[in-house]
């Protein structure tokens, strides 16, 4: 596929329905990792403008940053610790409409107002999380909840 993205108007619905079949272009015959990663951030970010799009890979016992766009991040992460950590060990979507509010927030951004964390698994095991933030609050929801898990789902 050209790595000419198109982006969608619409609903947040009609726009990951618009953006999933091009972030399967973007990997399809792809076989490496950090690329998939890589440009499956690239295209949420040219999508939907949130502040932080990326990956954290599962490396012994910490969560270490991975490909991403935005401001510079925290480099790793204790299971069970913020957001993503806390979803790496409930192996679980996290969706959180105020950081502030969520105990043990890790702010790696003072910017970060809202955040969704998507673990990523593979034979019931999680192997990395998506983590995504927004400068504003109550950003995500069931609808982002859906669509991220099946984009993650897309990566090999």
């Amino acid at each position: 596929m050209a790595e000419d993205l198109q982006i969608a108007q619409g609903t947040r619905t009609e726009q990951y329905e618009a953006l999933i079949p091009q972030i399967k272009g973007l990997l399809q015959g792809e076989p490496d990792l950090v690329a998939n990663l890589a440009n499956v951030s690239a295209a949420l970010k040219e999508q939907f403008g949130w502040l932080w799009i990326g990956f954290y890979l599962v490396k012994g016992d910490e969560l270490v940053l991975g490909p991403f766009q935005g401001p510079v991040a925290c480099t790793r992460i204790r299971k069970g610790r913020g957001v993503c950590g806390a979803a790496w060990e409930q192996a679980q979507t996290l969706v959180v409409p105020d950081v502030e509010r969520f105990p043990g927030h890790i702010a790696c951004s003072s910017l970060s107002r809202s955040e969704i964390v998507v673990p990523m698994t593979k034979d019931g095991i999680v192997w990395a999380v998506l983590d995504v933030d927004s400068a504003d609050l109550a950003t995500f929801n069931d609808t982002d909840k859906k669509y991220l898990e099946q984009i993650v789902a897309l990566i090999p």
